[in-house]
């Protein structure tokens, strides 16, 4: 029997998502829309909606579509921010952070994954997006500030560099911490070099390229 995609996305929205203090009308509104199916690998088109991290290859997962609701909701986006989001994956987020704001720079290590994102959110109509590959904790630069500023692998410490490359007023969302317990963390510009810091949640994600927690040697 064929799956009936939309059905399953209605479900995954108002059994999965707003469960999970997920309300704004916007943010559902674009989970409700976005083809999250289109932005899975083949073999895995059945548990686009499942309640499960999805492996990307190298090691990389899909978030939860929970966690991508609580991601979407905490940064509180308008049509006139500019996005920055480090670790591109599927590209899923990327639309549904697209959907929100004027536009999104995402960045990927992987050119693998920023060629297949680039196909999807073609695919979606969604234009508003600059991919790039780079590496973001020692190496990449942007060429200018963000209103927001969404990390989608952990890190063991935040980056100072992520935090300069905020707008006053910016918002930096985050995974820090040691698995398997880490931190869901949003920081928030509030000028000469003053951040305010709330967590949000709890979960579990593979770490970005160079921001692992220290080797521990046990004699």
């Amino acid at each position: 029997m064929a799956m009936n995609f939309e059905q399953a996305r209605q479900n995954m929205v108002e059994n999965q998502v707003r469960p999970w203090e997920v309300l704004d009308g916007r943010v559902l509104e674009v989970l409700s829309s976005v083809r999250r199916e289109d932005f899975v690998a083949a073999e895995h088109r059945k548990l686009a909606f499942a309640d499960l991290c999805l492996p990307l290859g190298h090691d990389e997962v899909m978030m939860k579509p929970v966690v991508e609701g609580r991601v979407l909701q905490a940064l509180e986006l308008t049509p006139t921010d500019q996005v920055l989001e480090i670790g591109t994956g599927s590209g899923f987020l990327t639309a549904c952070l697209a959907k929100l704001s004027a536009g999104v720079t995402s960045l990927d290590i992987h050119a693998d994954f920023i060629a297949a994102a680039s196909e999807r959110l073609a695919h979606a109509g969604i234009a508003n997006v600059k991919l790039e590959v780079g590496e973001a904790i020692t190496a990449w630069h942007p060429d200018g500030l963000f209103d927001a500023l969404v990390v989608t692998g952990a890190v063991y410490q935040i980056p100072q560099r992520f935090l300069s490359w905020l707008k006053p007023g910016g918002r930096l969302l985050v995974v820090r911490g040691e698995s398997p317990v880490q931190q869901v963390l949003l920081l928030t510009h509030e000028g000469n070099g003053r951040y305010r810091e709330e967590v949000l949640f709890e979960t579990d994600l593979p770490y970005l390229k160079h921001a692992e927690p220290p080797r521990r040697f046990v004699f």
